[in-house]
């Protein structure tokens, strides 16, 4: 299951960069290295923040210049891949080997790189209750993560050699797949080189593709998704989950629309956890036969990238027999478009940042 939800991950993003033509193809690298801390977002981990965390970055991206009406609405950014080393400098937590997609966003006269990068980490040393027990941050090997990059970005300077520096931020977890699950995040400076591989050959980006203005009725959404989660009680099991959506959407415009629905969770880990706390906690007057099942109202948005696009929702419980993690909250992710009305979607679940679950989705936009 681990190394599926590796490839499920992987393979969504390369099928989101593989559109479109390929003239030119113009190809930079990239490699920085790092030095940064541990940020203490959660108490439970202060024992693990011992030294400051060392790795490198390095980064392969495709150049865009405008061949569809998606890149030069988006200025222009890279699509790309990194691979990321870190060294957590602390036995307990071990080390991480990281492979994401990314792209690359440029702002104030292409001078500013933002890269936004999502992906899986492998560690070398997650916990374990005989030889790892201090290890509360990662529950299992492979681990969802995300970066982000801002750096001041200046390539060709000499004969295709350029140099990027600024700050990096790269977050670890399983998203309670298995337990435990704090995460890390992990602030750091780095400074590199960039390497353009044509040696500096130059291409003119070509000119906005205006099209006429999208306008749409409002469009009725149906998704199924599902996975696998455990609760916060280590080896208290991992189990499968369901939850069904319908939500209205409405497009504001080229690049985004906003949507209202509703969801149903099935979720079985929590069946579990009510049985053991009715047991092992009686003072907190959970019945053992309490309803796990739960329905939410939810707002939203959506960033249309091509046949990507990223999803944003606030929601709230309206039934809530059972109280886990607050009445509110709130789902980020992804969706690729297959064809007009069918999507695929990886979004993680949380409260706050609190994660619930990494969701797998499908679903048909009528």
């Amino acid at each position: 299951m681990k190394h599926l939800l590796s490839l499920l991950f992987l393979g969504f993003f390369v099928f989101g960069f593989s559109q479109g033509p390929e003239i030119p193809k113009k190809f930079v690298l990239d490699l920085s290295q790092f030095n940064g801390s541990i940020l203490l977002h959660n108490t439970d981990i202060s024992h693990l923040i011992t030294e400051h965390p060392v790795g490198f970055i390095l980064g392969f991206n495709r150049k865009r210049y405008g061949d569809e009406a998606w890149e030069s609405e988006f200025g222009y950014p890279d699509s790309g891949f990194t691979f990321a080393y870190q060294d957590m400098k602390n036995p307990v937590l071990g080390k991480h080997f990281g492979l994401y997609a990314h792209y690359n966003f440029y702002f104030l006269k292409r001078n500013v790189q933002l890269r936004i990068a999502q992906g899986v980490a492998y560690n070398t040393n997650p916990y374990d209750r005989e030889t790892n027990f201090r290890n509360n941050a990662y529950g299992s090997h492979l681990l969802s993560s995300t970066m982000l990059m801002l750096n001041y970005h200046k390539e060709n300077l000499i004969a295709g050699l350029g140099f990027k520096a600024g700050l990096s931020l790269i977050h670890y977890s399983n998203a309670n797949f298995r337990a435990p699950n704090t995460s890390t995040n992990t602030a750091a400076l780095n400074f590199g080189i960039t390497y353009d591989l044509d040696g500096g050959v130059e291409y003119d980006f070509k000119p906005k593709q205006f099209k006429e203005k999208i306008s749409e009725p409002i469009r009725y959404n149906l998704v199924l998704r599902g996975g696998v989660n455990e609760s916060d009680v280590i080896n208290s099991g991992q189990y499968g989950f369901a939850i069904f959506s319908a939500y209205a959407d409405k497009r504001l415009g080229r690049k985004s629309a906003i949507q209202f629905g509703a969801d149903i969770f099935f979720s079985n880990f929590l069946k579990d956890l009510i049985r053991f706390q009715s047991i092992s906690f009686p003072e907190l007057d959970v019945a053992p036969d309490t309803d796990f099942k739960r329905v939410g109202v939810f707002l939203g948005h959506e960033l249309f990238i091509n046949k990507l696009s990223v999803v944003t929702q606030l929601g709230y419980y309206v039934y809530y027999p059972f109280d886990f993690e607050g009445k509110v909250y709130n789902r980020m992710g992804l969706k690729r478009y297959f064809g007009d009305k069918v999507f695929g979607s990886i979004t993680l679940k949380s409260h706050a940042a609190a994660a619930e679950a990494v969701e797998f989705g499908i679903g048909i936009r009528l």
